[in-house]
């Protein structure tokens, strides 16, 4: 039986951090050391999960998932935030050499190195998601730029480490949500200790607030998503009033 805590997770180098609503809001933080801890965490309790770690994978030919496509169409200047997963073979290589030559072989493009430096974490969670049917119906990709592009009505036009992509980032979550400020602190506070940034702590909150119901629809890139050759979705899920208008 599906529970009732909503979560965003963002994955970063060695942990997870995981901002989850319940019923009455603001639920709790938590971080993991993989995917893997933190679906252990929440399988109980989680009605929807939120991660940005690309699920649904290219076993070979074009590289390029139509959900990603579509989202760079709709960040503009963010676009350069958005990249192309490995195939799914190449996720499983250690070394870059080895994992690009796969790709290659593959695909017949060249892996970038943003994508080989998440390939541990997307590993992770696709060997989840094939192997526990549960966690496939609970856990869906997003991606926190989508999520603020989608709250704010318009792309934006900073990067996430700047000051500037600090305040609007800011802006566009008291917009959604009048109490987020008080939020991000309560989130941050949490984190104390942990190697965890301003910017994981907002893009976590803004998927917790896309996963859990509000204001908007739950929303998806593409409209209609294709599956991958294990049955997974390849989407991009967004909250808005309306679609975005990028198909």
């Amino acid at each position: 039986m599906a529970g009732d805590l909503y979560v965003g997770v963002v994955c970063g180098d060695g942990s997870c951090l995981a901002v989850a609503f319940g019923p009455d809001g603001y639920d709790r933080t938590e971080i993991f050391e993989s995917i893997g801890e933190c679906w252990s965490r929440y399988e109980e309790t989680a009605a929807r999960i939120l991660v940005d770690v690309p699920i649904g994978l290219v076993e070979s030919g074009d590289p390029v998932r139509r959900c990603d496509e579509l989202a760079r169409a709709a960040l503009g200047p963010r676009s350069v935030a958005v990249f192309d997963p490995p195939v799914r073979e190449a996720t499983r290589k250690h070394r870059y050499s080895t994992a690009n030559r796969v790709h290659e072989r593959k695909s017949g493009a060249e892996l970038s190195e943003a994508a080989f430096a998440r390939r541990e974490g997307i590993a992770m969670c696709d060997e989840l998601l094939r192997e526990i049917p549960e966690a496939a119906a609970v856990v869906r990709e997003s991606h926190p730029e989508l999520c603020f592009r989608a709250f704010a009505g318009e792309p934006l036009a900073h990067s996430r480490e700047t000051a500037g992509g600090y305040a609007e980032r800011m802006r566009t979550l008291v917009g959604y949500d009048r109490d987020a400020a008080p939020l991000v602190q309560r989130v941050a506070e949490a984190t104390a200790g942990h190697d965890v940034t301003v910017a994981d702590v907002l893009d976590a909150v803004a998927l917790a607030y896309t996963a859990r119901p509000g204001d908007g629809d739950l929303r998806t890139l593409p409209s209609e998503p294709p599956t991958d050759a294990a049955g997974l979705p390849m989407e991009l899920v967004y909250r808005a009033a309306t679609p975005l208008s990028v198909e």
